[in-house]
This record gives structure tokens, C-alpha cells and sequence, in this order.
């Protein structure tokens, strides 16, 4: 197998290398799986660095997030959900390779008419818009909803499953491009959220200026967000991509009546594990009824490993939108 092998941390992406591995024997409880697509994501290039929360023994294999086909299913399983030549997408340690092993909760197939890039970055963004906005938030039909960093890959996400929901949707972004891209996937309006006085544009788009009644916000700007704002609002913080932990006004909470909430997906299956086929069930529901379809960077095409370095470099630089997926050949395509 090929992969990308971390024997030591790393300044940056461009210090990672392509290495030629012994093919996996997985566990009697995993799957052995050949990836066909992977799926770049920004704790990638904290973990390459040693400053992620989760850092394997070294050596390790970078990247998380893949869809393949099923080499063998788990020897210890008399059923198992998934048979030899079944197309599936998940997350697991070490995505960035040619194979990989996964146990079967971590595992989803691929949809029906679905292209293994398409259904790569699925995984991580997707149940953490829809958990965030359904189960968090209680997203209705008439809801104005602001939609950070909506270009994004939990940002597009979160627009397809707002308007699935019958909202009207706010979507910030900070270039033209990223507004094309938003509107695309079905925003009503785009905002800057460079440009001063924003907070002020996005009341203005609500009815008789009331605010928005959703703020999804994986970004950290709670506070900014407060000034637009209905009374009675919820804002869901997903994370804090701008770098920046907040130190919240509680004050406008307090006179808003606004609730604060956070939303990890990776909990779940720890807190909530029978959320995890629910929330699965109604998005792969989403996607049959055309209400939901793949994010992936369409700009620039990366195939075969060695291209994940300038795929999490243009991630870094914040260039993209989107998913950005690496295309992995198999065997005799690698030499193409």
C-alpha cells in the first residue's frame, strides 16, 4: 500500500511524503478498505503539526475522512452490515493512503448514484450541520437563518439543510467567488463579513429589521453576530476557525433573551449514540428527495497522494470552498 506516513511532526504540508507500506491485516472487528477518494479537512494540519487534541503513536497515517470499497468485512461479525464490494464512506485514522481499516460504527454507505469523491467529505460536516440546525437549533420553516463562513465545508451543509427546512438563509463569505458558491447551493442573500457595518445588512434583510432568528457560527463571532440578532435567538457555535476563542458581551444575551448552545458531533456517539441512525437516516432521506448533494472543490482537481500536499496547503490559505477531495487510484492507475 502507499500512504502517508508521519514519523515526526512537520512544519507544514509541504514536508509530507508519499511512502510504500506493508498491505493491512485488519483486526477480526474492522474492515479492510480500498480508498478511492479522501477528504482534506483543516485538524489535518493540526495533527501534522503535534497540536490537535487526538495525536496518534507516531508512526501514524495522515488524514481521516475516505470512500472506498470494502476489501473484507470483520471475521468476528456473522452478519456484518457490509459485504466485500460494498461502496462506503467514513472516518478513521489514516485516510491519506491506498487502504485502510475501519470499524463498522464508523462506516456509512456511499448513496445510491453517488461518486466516491462526492461522498468523501460526508463523514465529519454533514451530521454536524444537520445535528446543529434539527436537533440544536429546531430550525422551522419562516426562520431567518445566518449561515457563517457559508462556503465552507459545514457551511454548504448547513444551507442545503436550512432551505430543506423551509428557511430563508443569510450567508456570510468573505470573496465573490464564495458568494457564486453559496448562492449555488441555495442562499437567499450573501453577505461580507469583512465589510463594516454587516451586522447592520443582515438586520435589513429580516422583517421590520427584527434580526435573525439562527445564527450557525463555525467561526467565532458571537459577539458580532449578537447585534443582528431577534429576541429570542439561538446561536449554535460550531468551532473557531478565525482563531479566536470569544469572550462573550453576556449582557446582549441577557436583554435578547438569547440562547447560547455548542455542538460537537463526535460526542454523540459517546453521549447519544442513538441520535447517530437518526440523524443519518433523515440526511440520506434529504439526499433521496434531491434536498442535498456533495460540496466538493470543483475548482482545482488533486489526484493521487502526493497531491494532498498542495490540497491542505490551498486548505490552509483558506482558498477554497467546499470539500476539498483528493481522487486516490488504485493499483495500476496509481502509475497513470
Amino acid at each position: 500500500m502507499r500512504a502517508i506516513q508521519v514519523k515526526e511532526y512537520v512544519q507544514g504540508p509541504e514536508d509530507l511524503t508519499v511512502a510504500t507500506l506493508p498491505d493491512l491485516t485488519p483486526s477480526p472487528d474492522s474492515y479492510l478498505i480500498a480508498i478511492h477518494a479522501s477528504a482534506a479537512n483543516f485538524f489535518d494540519l493540526l495533527q501534522i503539526r503535534g497540536k490537535y487534541q487526538y495525536q496518534p503513536p507516531f508512526p501514524w497515517i495522515s488524514g481521516a475522512e475516505f470512500a472506498g470499497v470494502v476489501l473484507s468485512p470483520p471475521t468476528s461479525k456473522s452478519n456484518p452490515r457490509f459485504k466485500k464490494g460494498d461502496r462506503v464512506f467514513g472516518s478513521s485514522q489514516g485516510g491519506y493512503a491506498t487502504q485502510i481499516c475501519a470499524r463498522e460504527q464508523s462506516l456509512m454507505p456511499v448513496p445510491p448514484g453517488w461518486e466516491f469523491h462526492e461522498a468523501a467529505g460526508l463523514m465529519v460536516t454533514v451530521p454536524t450541520s444537520y445535528a446543529a440546525l434539527v436537533y440544536r437549533a429546531g430550525v422551522r420553516k419562516g426562520d431567518y437563518v445566518l449561515i457563517h463562513a457559508a462556503a465552507g465545508g459545514v457551511g454548504l451543509a448547513a444551507v442545503q439543510i436550512a432551505k430543506a427546512f423551509g428557511a430563508v438563509v443569510i450567508a456570510t463569505a468573505g470573496s465573490k467567488r464564495k458568494f457564486e458558491v453559496a448562492r449555488d447551493f441555495g442562499a437567499d442573500y450573501t453577505i461580507d463579513y469583512n465589510k463594516e457595518g454587516w451586522a447592520e445588512e443582515v438586520k435589513k434583510l429580516t422583517p421590520k429589521g427584527r434580526g435573525v432568528d439562527i445564527v450557525y457560527d463555525p467561526v467565532g463571532m458571537v459577539n458580532s453576530s449578537l447585534k443582528c440578532m431577534a429576541w429570542g435567538g439561538k446561536i449554535v457555535i460550531i468551532g473557531f476557525t478565525s482563531g479566536n476563542i470569544e469572550k462573550v458581551a453576556m449582557n446582549r444575551v441577557l436583554l435578547k433573551n438569547v440562547s447560547l448552545m455548542g455542538m460537537t458531533w463526535g460526542s454523540y456517539s459517546k453521549e447519544a449514540p442513538e441520535m447517530i441512525e437518526r440523524v443519518w437516516g433523515e440526511l440520506f432521506q434529504l439526499v433521496k428527495e434531491g434536498k442535498f448533494k456533495g460540496t466538493v472543490y470543483t475548482d482545482r482537481e488533486f489526484r493521487g497522494l502526493e497531491s494532498v500536499r498542495e490540497a491542505l496547503a490551498i486548505l490552509e490559505r483558506r482558498e477554497t470552498w467546499g470539500k476539498v477531495v483528493v481522487s486516490v487510484p488504485q493499483g495500476a492507475e496509481s502509475k497513470l
